[in-house]
């Protein structure tokens, strides 16, 4: 079965901004560290966050910066963090809100076929942009719940969303290390969801490509995104029937995800 594209929404989007802003004004104390992010704090997060819907529009419109390597995208990350405008949170979320509904009417004006060129080099469409963006508000919200002893649910409609905005991006997020010379292909089904299916070629992703699969996965969505994106444990979610894999290489199936550098 071939890959489903689920096409990222504005609803989405805003859906997922207001529960990140929700948890982070209920913060008493912002400047707690988040282990997902050392050393950044509750604030640092936040504020990486709130300044992205602003750079996304940015990009699309021809204007702004972006690391021409995925490597570099830590440090580009720090010297946001560094050069935020406030460290308000209140102020942070205005900033937040604006910034996405200014991207959202960019898309609108811009409509499906524009491209803008994003992190790593690489050139994206805009309006599928938004996944990632959806991605950028689902993780690191989770990061900061994580820190704070809070559950956040994870919606299980916007992954595909969120893997839309992936996608793009993900062959050239592969960590040389670890992706050279590997040849297999995945099929990943997300339960009541799409399949994606992996296919590398000697060390190349091809993403969509049909072909008979070594690994079938079978995910839970959440824990799906929280692996892609480096959080959790592939060892627990296999322990505790989030993740399944059977087919003839089903011991490929937890270094997937690894075979990428952080997003």
């Amino acid at each position: 079965m071939p890959e489903v594209t689920v096409e990222p929404t504005p609803a989405a989007a805003r859906a997922a901004a207001d529960q990140l802003v929700e948890l982070v004004l209920s913060t008493v104390d912002p400047t707690l560290a988040v282990p997902a992010t050392p050393p950044w704090s509750i604030t640092d997060v936040f504020g990486h966050v709130a300044m992205e819907p602003a750079r996304y529009r940015d990009l699309a419109r021809g204007h702004g910066t972006w690391p021409t390597r995925a490597a570099d995208l830590p440090e580009f990350n720090a010297e946001q963090v560094a050069t935020l405008p406030t460290r308000d949170l209140r102020s942070l979320a205005t900033i937040l809100h604006a910034g996405l509904e200014d991207f959202l009417a960019t898309i609108t004006e811009l409509g499906p076929g524009a491209h803008m060129m994003f992190d790593g080099d690489q050139r994206i469409r805009v309006d599928r942009a938004l996944g990632t963006l959806i991605g950028e508000f689902l993780v690191h919200g989770y990061d900061i719940a994580r820190t704070l002893g809070r559950r956040w649910p994870i919606e299980r409609e916007y992954v595909p969303m969120v893997l839309t905005g992936m996608h793009q991006i993900m062959p050239g997020w592969l960590d040389p290390a670890r992706a050279s010379g590997h040849t297999a292909t995945y099929h990943v089904r997300l339960r009541r969801g799409p399949m994606q299916i992996y296919a590398f070629r000697n060390g190349a992703l091809t993403i969509g490509e049909s072909g008979r699969p070594d690994v079938r996965i079978t995910a839970d969505p959440a824990t799906w995104l929280l692996l892609v994106y480096g959080r959790g444990s592939a060892a627990r979610a296999a322990l505790t029937g989030k993740v399944v894999a059977s087919g003839r290489r089903p011991w490929l199936a937890p270094g997937l995800a690894k075979r990428f550098l952080p997003p």
